[in-house]
């Protein structure tokens, strides 16, 4: 069955019909054409699928797209405001070689950035706690840590 939904994606509303029992990730991949949500285990595991949700990390194979509707949602392709640029936490990660292979890399940013939202002086433990969600097999997280802790500064500069 399908049902209409609205929701305000990277800033845009949307109309869209979903099937009832589409996730969101698929929706956001398959209706929207935004791939930079990755879908890893479809279980809520793993974090590549995070998004953020009214400003809150979900993970986005585990939420239904009908219940979604009348929301805002940002994926990594929202996430800078100018197009152009990256946003401060995505710079971080390329300054601090924090991408690593790239794919669990858009969740772990937006989780990240969720964070140092409501916490711009975070510490390494703060971090850890933050990004527990987030599973990333290539690293023992030592970069991904430090780009947090300087995406979190820059944020913190940019805003202030």
């Amino acid at each position: 069955m399908k049902v209409s939904i609205q929701v305000v994606v990277n800033k845009e509303q949307v109309s869209l019909k979903v099937d009832s029992r589409m996730s969101l990730v698929d929706m956001l991949r398959e209706e929207l054409g935004l791939t930079g949500t990755h879908i890893g285990c479809r279980t809520g595991n793993c974090g590549a699928c995070t998004v953020l949700l009214a400003e809150k990390p979900v993970k986005a194979c585990c939420i239904l797209a009908a219940d979604v509707d009348g929301e805002g949602i940002t994926t990594i392709e929202g996430l800078s405001s100018d197009p152009n640029a990256l946003h401060p936490m995505q710079d971080a990660f390329v300054k601090h070689q924090g991408l690593q292979c790239g794919f669990c890399t858009p969740g772990v940013i937006l989780s990240a950035v969720a964070m140092a939202r409501n916490n711009p002086a975070p510490t390494e433990q703060e971090v850890r706690r933050a990004l527990a969600g987030n599973l990333c097999r290539c690293t023992g997280y030592q970069f991904i840590i430090k780009s947090v802790l300087a995406g979190a500064r820059e944020m913190a500069q940019a805003s202030g």
